[in-house]
């Protein structure tokens, strides 16, 4: 079979998309990527895949849609796949349209998160949930990361048969390292006894860090990490000014890491995560920390709330406020034996639920299934 794997910019092609064309491929199928260009499609092509750059534009405006609508349609016809597999909010609604006008005979889509579940305007609110639900109504194969979309799904008839398939990483990538642990730190001249505090995401605003840089102001006894870039996609207000605020309060607490290649290092070189998002789809990130034998403290958000077990493998807060942020960071600073239980559980959890190779196998096995 042909497929093509599409989504929106090149970040996501190669952190969420680039394990599933690896398993296609090697359960011999042809497959090729679609998104907009970018540096981090370097790694996917040197793997002997071809990506095709086509205008992806992650905002609402008809004249960009319009333009990597016409690209995908252009594009299907040339590569006349048997399979197109959608990802994300807007780049997802756009491959099944144009697959459908295309005629391809099987069109699948991973929903990793909902427009309309999303703080915005009721005007976006609705226009996301009709798209999805005209799109839903052209998909084959309907697949969500998480299990509260999939009910969403079921339950707003956005499709007949959504399946929860969920995220995964790979447990012996993601796994507890003395020794890498004792080399990043001794390079970035942290003590083997100094809490660390580490979050691994986008530099927007919904992922927390008002609150996480104004919350790390009462936990004295650890340090911030932050470790991710801002894309050039990413929508909403620059966060320097937030983070400048935050350097002069809390000085050497807080270190920009920047974006990274050597995660599981420096996980290993932590000893809490934290992602105090807004929303999410199901986070990666928090696979990866538990993964890590790390404890982790989110919210009680829609993707994050499946994967912490509260009280067991972390701890669950509300979002957009501060205080019991504070309270769940100070309660692992203070109490590094709970911190290391949690640690503990949380990998157990996320090699039995997570592991990337029994996720990307069932999906593989889904799509196999829809061209028979």
């Amino acid at each position: 079979m042909k497929i093509l794997e599409i989504t929106n910019v090149d970040f996501a092609l190669k952190q969420f998309l680039f394990p599933l064309m690896k398993a296609l491929r090697d359960a011999g199928h042809e497959v090729q990527g679609v998104c907009a260009e970018g540096p981090h499609l370097a790694a996917v092509r040197e793997a002997g895949f071809v990506v095709h750059a086509v205008p992806m534009a992650r905002t609402l405006s008809p004249i960009a849609q319009l333009r990597a609508f016409y690209s995908l349609v252009k594009l299907i016809r040339q590569e006349k796949p048997d399979i197109v597999h959608g990802h994300m909010p807007i780049s997802g609604i756009l491959a099944r349209f144009a697959a459908r006008i295309c005629g391809v005979p099987v069109v699948a889509y991973t929903c990793h998160g909902f427009l309309f579940n999303q703080p915005s305007s009721f005007f976006r609110r609705a226009l996301s949930l009709i798209l999805e639900w005209m799109a839903g109504r052209i998909t084959n194969l309907y697949m969500t990361v998480s299990v509260e979309e999939a009910r969403d799904a079921r339950r707003l008839h956005l499709n007949a048969h959504p399946i929860a398939i969920g995220n995964g990483r790979d447990p012996q990538k993601y796994k507890a390292n003395p020794q890498k642990r004792h080399e990043i730190r001794q390079a970035l001249g942290v003590s083997e006894d100094q809490v660390v505090i580490i979050i691994i995401s986008r530099l927007v605003r919904h992922k927390g860090y008002p609150e996480l840089l104004h919350a790390m102001e009462h936990v004295p006894h650890a340090e911030l990490w932050v470790v991710g870039e801002r894309l050039p996609s990413d929508h909403g207000d620059h966060l320097d000014i937030i983070f400048d605020e935050a350097k002069s309060k809390l000085g050497t607490r807080l270190r920009m890491l920047g974006y990274r290649d050597d995660i599981p290092d420096l996980l290993s070189a932590a000893d809490i995560f934290v992602l105090p998002s807004h929303f999410e789809g199901l986070p990666m990130s928090i696979i990866e920390a538990m993964l890590t034998e790390l404890p982790v403290v989110a919210t009680d958000i829609r993707g994050s709330r499946e994967q912490v077990i509260h009280g067991e493998t972390g701890f669950l807060v509300p979002a957009g406020v501060s205080t019991p942020l504070s309270c769940a960071l100070n309660a692992l600073t203070n109490n590094r034996e709970l911190a290391r239980q949690m640690g503990e559980r949380g990998r157990q959890h996320a090699v039995s639920k997570y592991n990337e190779k029994r996720i990307v196998e069932t999906t593989v096995k889904l799509i196999e299934q829809e061209i028979r």
